[in-house]
């Protein structure tokens, strides 16, 4: 009777269904969402041979897309764990007046249509902007340069930061920052000897989030970028110009490349958590 009533209440404790139809729900899922969307594309690279293959994602302008792609990407995921880390930290630590407010802004890039982010971020960094022509009485030039380029990509990536980092440091307990600091340390000592090596693999989490993104930006980046050729085109704005041309095979080489790119972006970081939690756990 023990048995059955240990059985009858580790049963009922679930709830969701057993792992049979668990798995093949997810499966399922996963499929029609990920792989066979995966599929396609290397079903549209059969069509091709190698050497056109190569030709398309060795052209000159491809590759200097790929470099503005790539280079402003990183540069944005920098800048966005720095300060998605702050912003977490503000939103974690203190109370202050329109404290939920500013939580649920931080969303508002995801939320707003691409097109519109793209469009109100060229007209506030234009040369007549209201931000851009402060910059352009210094010679800086903010829209159509790859300034631009940088700061649409913080723009829809930092909201990815920011929700990584946030749970962590919302579980992680201040007496830990108190005992460090009644011990004598300093608060910058504190911040990279107890609270970085708990942030540490959201961080990076965080990072991959906002790069991956970042290189497949299109809607939000295309109009600030000034699509200049081999200075400010971007990977997804030659994409689109092979589709309308109805080159697919050409379209799907290029997407190829950056979907590689992507998963070993996201493999590499994952396998480098994995060593960060294999060094905490000693």
């Amino acid at each position: 009777m023990h048995n059955f009533e240990k059985t009858f209440l580790k049963r009922k404790s679930r709830v969701i269904p057993g792992f049979g139809l668990s798995i093949g729900i997810t499966v399922t899922m996963l499929s029609l969402v990920v792989l066979i969307p995966l599929f396609s594309v290397f079903l549209l690279l059969s069509e091709s041979t190698f050497s056109d293959f190569l030709r398309v994602i060795t052209d000159k302008q491809t590759i200097a897309a790929y470099q503005v792609s790539l280079s402003c990407s990183a540069i944005a995921a920098v800048v966005n764990v720095v300060f998605g880390i702050l912003l977490a930290w503000i939103l974690t630590r203190y109370q202050f007046p329109m404290r939920r407010i500013l939580d649920g802004l931080i969303e508002l890039p995801l939320a707003l249509p691409t097109a519109v982010a793209g469009i109100a971020l060229t007209t506030l960094y234009s040369e007549q902007g209201w931000i851009g022509r402060w910059f352009a009485k210094i010679g800086v030039k903010i829209s159509y340069s790859k300034t631009g380029i940088v700061i649409a990509m913080i723009f829809i990536g930092i909201p990815l930061v920011v929700r990584s980092v946030q749970p962590v440091l919302e579980k992680l307990d201040p007496q830990y920052e108190e005992a460090a600091q009644v011990l004598g340390a300093s608060r910058s000592r504190t911040f990279f000897k107890v609270v970085l090596p708990e942030i540490l693999p959201a961080a990076l989490t965080g990072f991959g989030l906002a790069f991956a993104k970042s290189i497949g930006e299109y809607g939000s980046v295309v109009f600030i970028a000034g699509n200049i050729p081999y200075e400010t085109q971007i990977v997804p704005l030659i994409i689109m110009n092979k589709l309308e041309q109805f080159n697919y095979p050409a379209a799907t080489a290029i997407a190829f490349v950056m979907v590689v790119f992507a998963f070993l972006l996201l493999f590499g970081i994952n396998l480098i958590q994995a060593h960060i939690q294999k060094i905490a756990r000693g």
